[in-house]
């Protein structure tokens, strides 16, 4: 049997269940002879209530995730997610399921555009081309859905491979609120009670602004090609 990218836990206590989905959301899980998706949705539908998801996941295949989030949008009780340390790609999917999304303070979340391997000639460039933007708008949906915010917003926010830490999250509608430290514990600040300070990462941002020291503009002042050298010799270590 194939090993589980998830895994429930029950509190004898109280009776609550526990869904930890950890590592790689890998599609090889979802198409082996006893890991399936039936398999996911008899374990989520055995037991009644409110269930809480931890997530620390880079992401993977996102129609896995887009089955995940399914299922969870249609459990009957609540779904508080909680995202431990990451919530990347296809798992960032998977959170706006959440009834409830709680952050950690030192938990970040990344969205960006779906990616994929194509082989053979131009045609089939094209046709990946088309799958990849229809991909992008099922994974707007979800965004849209939990944020309310314009397309267009979300779509500039994927292009440029946004990562958010937590008040960054919550500032846009992507979580709901930060867990104390020691979020274990349940506590939790209110959006409006937030004392951390809100940052973006933007891989774009990053790359462009790379970009425009190691290349002067046109007219400027020009850079010694030795200069550029120890440059790329440095970024590159």
């Amino acid at each position: 049997m194939k090993r589980k990218f998830w895994n429930w836990v029950r509190n004898e206590e109280d009776g609550v269940r526990t869904l930890y989905l950890d590592g790689e959301i890998s599609d090889e899980t979802w198409y082996g002879d006893e890991v399936t998706p039936e398999l996911f949705r008899r374990e989520l539908e055995n037991g009644q209530g409110d269930i809480t998801v931890w997530i620390n996941s880079p992401g993977g295949d996102v129609f896995a995730a887009a089955q995940i989030y399914n299922m969870l949008m249609d459990y009957k009780g609540n779904v508080t997610v909680r995202v431990d340390a990451l919530a990347a790609s296809a798992a960032s999917v998977i959170a706006m399921a959440g009834t409830t999304v709680q952050m950690s303070p030192v938990g970040m979340m990344m969205i960006h555009n779906p990616m994929t391997i194509a082989i053979g000639d131009s045609e089939e460039m094209k046709k990946a081309v088309a799958m990849l933007d229809e991909v992008k708008e099922s994974i707007m949906n979800a965004y849209e859905i939990k944020t309310g915010l314009n397309r267009t917003k979300i779509s500039h926010l994927m292009d440029a491979e946004s990562w958010f830490n937590a008040r960054k999250a919550v500032e846009l509608g992507f979580a709901d609120e930060v867990l104390e430290d020691g979020c274990g514990s349940g506590e939790k600040k209110k959006r409006n009670e937030l004392s951390l300070e809100g940052l973006m990462f933007s891989r774009t941002a990053v790359t462009n602004s790379l970009l425009s020291k190691l290349i002067p503009e046109s007219g400027g002042k020009k850079t010694p090609a030795e200069q550029l050298e120890k440059r790329l010799s440095l970024l590159a270590h």
